[in-house]
């Protein structure tokens, strides 16, 4: 099973790179090999999602493998959880695909899968595409999601927003949802930069009807960063749309700055679901179209 029409959820079929459906619907296959799948009346604004800008800053420091240990506790969860082959991965909020690419690299040692990876950012999920060939990338929103109901055993959700009905329709019974939060004290120390009061991120688990919390991580190392890098890091952060000149200044001049990382991260699976409650996810997910 491919990808569903954003319009009117019938299946798409990809010919002579272009995907249509029945009711004759169509997409472009962009050269990159992506598939845009965001119409315009479903963007909240005229280029969602982060800019060109903020793409090359968290390329430039993912590079640099300054989250490479996060890359590698996410994969080795999924690992550990994931039935076996074949498997179907979808990565929501994707971003350039980081850790898309890795996931899709270590199940393929393993035997087939397929891995999606969905973000909202078309220039980011065309500089994913270009770079990484085993991953199937769209442009989407993460609240319509556009694959059929029961398709995925693991969906990978890194600070991405996504309505946890949209999840229980897309994964399948006794499947999986990780997600990766700020811990408590992730970047406190730009945080100081930029607020008089520091406050810790708030820890208390999201809602998630239709799943159960089986397994929660953390992971917290320090990371020194010289100037670009922690540029680069603020950049491609929310703090940035904070940040004052002065704040920007003090990281240009400062050859080291230490910072600590904290995430959390959450192992959630679908509980089954009597085939009568089957149709609920279905139903919000239409009256959200």
């Amino acid at each position: 099973m491919s990808y569903q029409c954003p319009l009117c959820q019938q299946p798409l079929v990809l010919n002579q790179r272009v995907y249509s459906c029945e009711n004759q619907h169509q997409f472009d296959q962009a050269k990159e090999g992506y598939v845009n799948l965001l119409p315009v009346q479903h963007k909240r604004s005229r280029q969602p999602g982060d800019s060109a800008d903020m793409m090359q800053a968290r390329r430039n420091f993912l590079d640099a493998g300054h989250y490479q240990p996060l890359q590698q506790q996410v994969c080795d969860l999924l690992m550990r959880v994931l039935p076996a082959p074949p498997v179907s991965v979808l990565d929501i909020g994707c971003g350039e695909g980081y850790y898309t690419h890795e996931v899709a690299r270590r199940l393929e040692e393993q035997g087939e899968a397929i891995v999606y990876g969905l973000d909202v950012a078309k220039i980011a999920i065309r500089a994913g595409a270009k770079r990484y060939r085993n991953v199937e990338f769209c442009v989407a929103s993460s609240h319509r999601l556009p694959f059929s109901d029961n398709q995925f055993d693991a969906v990978l959700r890194i600070y991405a927003p996504c309505k946890a009905e949209e999840l229980a329709r897309v994964v399948k019974p006794q499947g999986y949802v990780l997600t990766v939060t700020p811990g408590p004290r992730h970047l406190m120390q730009f945080k100081a930069l930029i607020y008089q009061d520091v406050q810790l991120h708030d820890t208390t688990p999201e809602q998630m009807p239709g799943f159960t919390l089986m397994e929660e991580q953390q992971l917290s190392y320090p990371m020194t960063l010289n100037s670009e890098e922690s540029a680069a890091l603020l950049q491609m952060t929310p703090f940035a749309w904070r940040a004052r000149p002065e704040v920007w200044g003090i990281l240009a001049t400062t050859e080291q700055f230490n910072c600590e990382t904290d995430f959390t991260l959450r192992l959630w699976q679908r509980e089954w679901q009597r085939e009568s409650e089957s149709a609920a996810p279905n139903e919000i997910s239409d009256s959200q179209a």
